[in-house]
This record gives C-alpha cells, structure tokens and sequence, in this order.
C-alpha cells in the first residue's frame, strides 16, 4: 500500500475512532459497495428506505468479506447494524473516500487495485481488533476489593474513550454481574446474553431473571430502566438495578419520580462484587485470592460464549 494512502487512513481511523467492531463494519460494507458502485458515492443512497440503518450492514454481508481473508470469527453478531453513530460513520467515511476521489490526482481511487488496499487496511484493522490486549487485574494486598472492580471500570472506560461505539463499561459490569451469580448460584443456574442484545426486543424482564428477581445492570440509569422496573413490579417481579457508585443516586432520584422510591432494590456494582469476593474467600487472604480468580474465569467463560470480542477477557498479573 502507498504511504500516503495508509496515512490518510491511518488520521481518518483516528479521528473518527474507527477502532471498535460497529466502525469496522462500517468501513467493510461501504468499502465493498464502492467495489460494485465506483467513487464517488452518494451517501443518501446507502441509507435503508426506514432511514434509520446503513443499507447492506448486517452479519452476513461482514462475515462474507472477513471470509475472502480467511477470517472465521465473528465480528459484530449484528455486522455492527445497531451500532450507535453507525450512519453518521457511513456518511464520514464515504466523504473521506470521495474527497481522495476528487483530490489525490497522483492516486485516484478509480482502480479495483486500489480498493484492495483500502480492503485490506481494514482488514487489519480486524485482526487488531481480535488480537486486542485483555483487560488486567492485579492483586494487590494493600487494595481492598472494592479497587479491584474500580481499576477494571476504570480500564474499560478508558478504552471505551478511545474507542467510539462500543460501551465497554457496560459490557464489562454485565459480565462481572453474571459471573458473581454464577460463582454464588452455580453456572448453569444463570441464562446469560451479549451485551447487545436488548431487553426490552427480546422479551426480557432484564439482564438476568432469578426465581422472581429481576436485574437490570447499567452504567447510565434513565427513564427506560426505571420503566422496565415498573414493567416488572406490575408483572409481579422484585426489579433490581445495578449501576455505577456515582450513579446510585440518579437511580434513586428517578424511581421516586415514577413513585417506585423503596420499591427498587438500587446498588453500586463495587460494593455488589467486592462483598461477595470477601465471602467466598471466607474472609481469608488466600480466599480472597482464590475467589477472584474464580470469578475472572467465571467472567472469561460467559465472555467467549456470548461475546465476539475477545478483548473483553480479563488477565490476571
């Protein structure tokens, strides 16, 4: 590939964080419709009739590209379609690539060899993104528990900043939710889902359903979950919300607003996983050690069974 071009790249992909699996399925699918359409492209006529979805983004069409490279996992079980932002990174993109259409005479864009190359920048892209690093605990023993769920927030945070599309922090605390159940109740008593995958289109009272408890795990609490909440305590169910320390009160404030105050069972994630991790290490030193490591494998398991990133693992060092 040219220098030129792979820098150019190189400051889109930064700028526009196409860093995550939603952008990088994106960057596929338009890429391949400049294959079949040529440059320059109308982005109007790559928005879906509803004009809600970018048209041709879905599973099959991604995993068909990802399939000429010999790549067999699984990028987005969606192909990124429900991807927040996903049309306003196809109108990007395609303006990127027209404007390299229109202005680099020394490297048009016209050529199928060209596109290849613009292919296969993405393509690495993918093998980065599948090949990406874990995120890392450290057992400390001047930290307590707490810390220890803080530090892994705090790292999913962080790469969800560098990362655009992907909540990260949400992904992570669902699945140390679960693997807590798990650890508490046994792995085959706890039905768990991606982090993509919606309640309220499935079906679902919440994130998990336990006897007749239903948990509803979340970085941001709004009105929507405070309404599958009500949708719960009218269906008989106990609701559950679990969200982040500085989020509790939020919670609380928007439940007393529905005139659910009391009626909410509403904890901090830290506190809901450190207490557990003390107890099942009876509250030992050596306990405390083996129970981590118990939920981290606990964590890691649901993680590659219902996820496709597998940066989402968790090492411990």
């Amino acid at each position: 590939m040219s220098k030129n071009l792979e820098d150019r790249l190189d400051k889109f992909a930064t700028e526009w964080k196409f860093k995550g699996k939603g952008p990088l399925c994106v960057a596929l699918v338009v890429t391949e419709h400049v294959r079949k359409r040529g440059l320059p492209l109308d982005p109007d006529e790559l928005v879906t009739t509803g004009g809600g979805q970018v048209f041709g983004l879905n599973k099959s069409a991604v995993q068909s590209i990802l399939k000429r490279y010999e790549i067999n996992r699984v990028l987005a079980q969606e192909g990124g379609r429900t991807s927040r932002g996903s049309l306003n990174n196809m109108r990007a993109y395609v303006q990127f690539l027209n404007d390299l259409h229109s202005q680099d005479l020394e490297n048009p864009l016209r050529g199928a060899l060209n596109i290849d190359m613009i292919e296969k920048y993405w393509i690495d892209r993918v093998k980065d993104f599948f090949s990406g690093k874990p995120f890392k605990v450290r057992m400390d023993p001047a930290h307590g528990m707490r810390r220890l769920v803080r530090d892994l927030l705090d790292q999913a945070r962080s790469r969800q900043t560098a990362s655009a599309g992907t909540n990260y922090a949400g992904a992570v605390m669902q699945h140390l939710v679960g693997a807590k159940l798990d650890c508490v109740l046994g792995p085959e008593t706890v039905e768990h889902h991606s982090f993509s995958t919606a309640d309220a289109p499935a079906g679902r009272a919440g994130d998990f359903l336990l006897g007749d408890v239903a948990v509803h795990v979340t970085t941001a609490p709004g009105e929507s979950v405070i309404e599958r909440c009500q949708r719960n305590l009218e269906g008989g169910l106990k609701p559950m919300l679990i969200t982040a320390p500085d989020r509790v009160a939020v919670a609380e404030g928007l439940a007393a607003d529905k005139g659910l105050g009391g009626r909410v069972d509403i904890f901090e994630i830290e506190q809901f996983i450190a207490l557990n991790l003390y107890e099942l290490g009876e509250f030992g030193a050596e306990g405390r050690r083996t129970s981590v490591a118990h939920l981290v494998h606990r964590y890691n398991r649901i993680v590659g069974n219902v996820e496709t990133d597998p940066s989402l693992n968790i090492e411990i060092i």
